[in-house]
Formats: C-alpha cells, structure tokens, sequence
C-alpha cells in the first residue's frame, strides 16, 4: 500500500452523493466512491447541519483504500 496522492473536495457534509463532482476527482484513482460517500455521510451526519459544505482531504493509496479527514466550512457558511 503506497501513496498516490492526496485530493481536496468540497462535499455537502451528511449528503454526499456518488456523481460527476466527486466521480471526476476519484474515479481516476480507482476509489469506490459509492464507499466513500457512505463513509463521509456516516462521519458527517452529526457534525454539522445536512448539507452546510465541508472541505475534504483524502489519501488515496494504491491498493485502491483511502483515509480522509473532514475539514471546517468556509467561513462563509458559520453561524
């Protein structure tokens, strides 16, 4: 299991969907993203409001695995 590189996403936190925005930044490393977007929305559901955008940044390795740690929302989206 070696590094490939890290990715920075943008995902409505609690709600992230398998599509073109998230297909387009994973599909090129072979991550499963039906997987990631359950294990984000697991992680996210309790952290913030349905939906209120989070930054991502995922470690994509390899064999095909992949850690990611949430980051805050813009400033734009605290209350």
């Amino acid at each position: 299991m070696s590094f490939l590189r890290h990715v920075k996403l943008r995902v409505p936190s609690g709600s992230a969907r398998p599509g073109p925005a998230i297909g387009q930044a994973l599909g090129p490393l072979g991550i499963n993203m039906a997987e990631f977007c359950k294990q984000f929305n697991e992680k996210t559901e309790n952290m913030y409001e349905k939906g209120v955008p989070v930054g991502v940044k995922l470690s994509a390795f390899s064999d095909r695995t992949f850690k990611f740690d949430v980051r805050s929302p813009p400033t734009s989206n605290l209350n």
